[in-house]
């Protein structure tokens, strides 16, 4: 399939714009929740502080610090609800799980565990999708929105595109619940697949 996003007109925000319109047009959100496909297997997040400690190969300091958010995310997915909508995610995994996934798997096991919405499918699921490459990243905010985050070479997020086309979102939105509605609970993988891995090596 070709990117789902190619010749849809877009912004492109760089970060400092990025950030704060983003968070302004999720906390905005009145219809059709918020849906979010994850694609890529690695990236970098020199901003999180658990990811640093991963990355210098401190493993049990990465843990700690995702288990000393809990009561921030708590606060989060209360603060959604409150809202009125609620957040979906579909993260593609593919084996053997590198080390980053590893340590990603913990942080949205977290945040599962404080009301967020999560499945996993593996690549068999969008095998017929990625003929012409891998699917992109991307968000659906409401029935009006997608952002669509732009990373370096190195998987550090830099930029992001806004895409206003509502035959778009409705497109992706029923995408990535098609494959939530086929993928397994993340608390089932993570028990059968992450937990008996040993610390990774970054």
């Amino acid at each position: 399939m070709p990117d789902l996003l190619d010749g849809v007109n877009s912004e492109l925000l760089p970060l400092e714009d990025y950030f704060p319109a983003f968070d302004r047009d999720f906390w905005s959100i009145k219809e059709g929740d918020f849906w979010k496909l994850e694609r890529q297997q690695h990236f970098r997040e020199p901003g999180d502080d658990s990811w640093q400690a991963f990355a210098d190969g401190n493993w049990s300091e990465a843990l700690r610090l995702l288990d000393a958010r809990r009561d921030d995310f708590a606060d989060y997915y209360r603060k959604i609800a409150g809202h009125g909508f609620a957040t979906y995610r579909v993260r593609v995994v593919e084996q053997p799980i590198i080390p980053y996934l590893q340590w990603e798997l913990h942080l949205l096991r977290a945040r599962e565990r404080t009301g967020a919405l999560i499945r996993v499918v593996g690549p068999d699921k969008i095998a017929e999708l990625e003929s012409d490459g891998l699917l992109p990243e991307f968000a659906t905010l409401g029935s009006t929105l997608l952002y669509q985050p732009v990373y370096d070479e190195h998987g550090v997020l830099c930029a992001g595109r806004r895409f206003r086309d509502r035959g778009l979102v409705d497109r992706c939105r029923r995408l990535t619940r098609r494959l939530y509605d086929e993928g397994e609970p993340l608390a089932l993988f993570f028990d059968r697949e992450i937990s008996p891995l040993p610390p990774p090596t970054p």
